[in-house]
């Protein structure tokens, strides 16, 4: 423990951890330890009452802030927002948990997920063949642009969305959905009352001070991710295979994935911004562990900034070594 902690028993408030507590089947944990470090909060002691639980399990007292996030931001030039949270045992680590980001592309992971949400009443819809003109063609289209002339399906349309982030993609998507505002209607929905999805590519990788829309908060995507991919928001069958894309992903070898131990599994979706910005969201677990939620975003101060993806992956180091991993 830093010498600048203080350790003092406190208890936790009822519902804290899971609201409503209905849908919890262990009640909030009493009597939790609480390390106080600055302006930091370590919640200990939670156990495993939070695994398998589809309401929220954000503390309400901040999560603990090592050292390390602050002085990796200060190095970066700009603002860093993580949220890591141990499905496990109910550890967090946060730094800027609570404030707004840009989603960029990490928000295809709800969009894809609302998709296979639709495809559960719909049972032909993922093999639906989908089609677009030359005009449809984003500038970032790898997979659909050489697919111009045959079309694609809606599930592989997913499958490029995700795995490579291809822009085109996602736009088809958005419009079999009903648009952004169909995926935002679908987060609250699952008890998410903070994402904003207003635009679509390549509009929502752009933003100005006070602008709120197409943002997010570290530790609000988190358990949005959670109930996505480890939680009940999804039938088990569209849950695998929201899972199985991320696990595939390619654009982040540079982000989460750098920054977890050789061996452990990782599923991730990178966002870029047209500020410079650089943010990755995914599941990592170790062999024989609970998986843990990771939530990274960036806004450089300088636009041109290069310093997002060894920031991103300096940071999720940071916090599994808070965690414990």
């Amino acid at each position: 423990m830093a010498a600048d902690a203080v350790v003092a028993p406190s208890p936790v408030p009822d519902a804290t951890f899971c609201a409503p507590a209905h849908a919890c089947a262990a009640p909030p944990v009493q009597g939790g330890l609480v390390i106080i470090r600055r302006r930091t909060v370590l919640l200990a002691g939670l156990g495993a009452a939070l695994v398998g639980c589809s309401s929220p399990p954000v503390p309400s007292t901040p999560p603990p802030d090592p050292a390390e996030l602050a002085g990796i931001e200060s190095r970066f030039g700009g603002r860093l927002g993580l949220y890591a949270l141990d499905t496990g045992t109910g550890r967090a680590v946060g730094h800027r948990a609570d404030e707004r980001f840009l989603m960029c592309s990490t928000t295809k992971v709800p969009l894809i997920a609302l998709v296979l949400r639709r495809s559960v009443e719909d049972t032909g819809l993922l093999d639906r063949r989908i089609r677009w003109t030359r005009d449809d063609l984003l500038e970032y289209a790898p997979v659909t642009t050489p697919n111009l002339a045959t079309g694609m399906t809606v599930a592989e349309l997913c499958a490029a969305a995700v795995t490579v982030s291809d822009n085109t993609a996602a736009n088809l998507l958005f419009a079999q959905v009903g648009g952004p505002q169909a995926v935002t209607a679908f987060v609250r929905g699952l008890g998410d009352p903070l994402s904003r999805f207003d635009r679509v590519e390549p509009a929502l990788n752009d933003t100005a001070p006070g602008d709120g829309r197409d943002t997010t908060t570290p530790a609000r995507f988190a358990e949005t991710l959670r109930l996505l991919t480890l939680g009940d928001a999804l039938p088990p069958p569209q849950r695998d295979r929201l899972v199985g894309w991320m696990d595939a992903a390619t654009t982040g070898a540079a982000q989460i994935r750098a920054g977890v131990p050789a061996g452990w599994r990782v599923g991730d979706k990178t966002g870029s911004g047209n500020r410079g910005e650089s943010n990755d969201v995914g599941v990592v677990s170790a062999p024989g562990r609970a998986p843990i939620v990771v939530t990274v975003f960036t806004a450089p101060s300088d636009p041109d900034s290069t310093a997002g993806k060894p920031t991103i992956a300096a940071a999720t180091r940071a916090a599994l070594a808070a965690l414990g991993g």
